[in-house]
């Protein structure tokens, strides 16, 4: 903890004032002087928050990566709206839980359209009674985790334009399975896709296999495995994707490249290799 940003109404005890940025804030010191606390009134927020950031920004330049984080934020006032910033050299990861009631679907979506695109988004919505725009920014987030009642609801594997995305859904249909495979194939979609992987209630049906036309390595060889590290690191666990190692393979039309593919009990793991065909399978030579 370096410094916490919060609201006042009136000037705090024991408070001093620096200029950053060129900017005068009020600041006092917390928790025994381990950290600082910076002030500002509610119609100052923006200005406050940019000043203090583009100070450490000219301080640590490329050097540190740091973490700006609002935490608990309740979307129970009538037209509230989560404020986000707009700050230069910024990526912004977002953990959403939408309740079972939730319907104000449209107020979110400003918030997604109204923002950068999003390093990562982990989101919990069940029992959705709105669609996502198809267009909307949530689906060009580099990184999606989401638990979801549907599959379809979001359509994650319909319009997901990002690298990496973990599904957890209670239900699914097999179709909505091939559809997703056979678009990557083909390359009309997913093109930055790099690793997917959906957690189901049963596993998936013998027709999906039968239908997006796997290929399979010599069973006598050790397939390589796919790891790739995470775009971000919720937990600060393994810091890498999920590893899958699969003697089952896909190749997609326009460039040969090829993506493993693992059904492991009610899972379906997806890893995309920046290898053709050939190179793939030299792996194993």
């Amino acid at each position: 903890m370096m410094m916490r940003i919060i609201s006042h109404t009136e000037t705090p005890n024991n408070f001093f004032q620096l200029k950053v940025s060129g900017k005068g804030i009020d600041f006092k010191f917390a928790g025994g002087f381990k950290y600082l606390i910076a002030f500002y009134q509610q119609w100052d927020k923006t200005s406050v928050i940019q000043s203090i950031h583009n100070y450490l920004l000219d301080f640590f330049g490329n050097s540190v990566e740091y973490n700006w984080q609002a935490t608990d934020i309740k979307w129970r006032r009538e037209g509230f709206t989560p404020f986000i910033p707009k700050l230069e050299n910024v990526s912004f990861c977002s953990r959403i839980q939408l309740g079972w009631d939730f319907k104000d679907m449209e107020k979110l979506e400003n918030v997604f359209s109204s923002s950068h695109v999003f390093k990562s988004i982990q989101m919990n919505v069940m029992m959705a009674t709105e669609p996502f725009n198809p267009e909307s920014k949530f689906y060009q987030a580099e990184s999606v985790e989401i638990s979801q009642d549907k599959v379809t609801v979001p359509p994650v594997l319909r319009h997901f334009q990002g690298r990496q995305a973990i599904v957890d859904c209670l239900e699914h249909k097999t179709s909505d399975l091939i559809k997703f495979v056979n678009r990557w194939k083909s390359g009309e979609a997913f093109q930055k896709l790099e690793y997917l992987k959906i957690k189901m209630c049963k596993t998936p049906r013998n027709r999906f296999l039968d239908a997006i036309g796997l290929k399979h390595i010599d069973a006598t060889k050790q397939p390589p495995t796919h790891t790739l590290p995470k775009v971000y690191n919720w937990y600060n666990e393994n810091p890498n994707t999920e590893p899958i190692t699969s003697h089952s393979y896909v190749v997609r039309v326009t460039d040969n490249h090829v993506a493993s593919v693992l059904i492991h009990r009610n899972t379906l793991c997806f890893g995309v290799w920046d290898k053709t065909e050939q190179e793939f399978l030299r792996i194993m030579d």
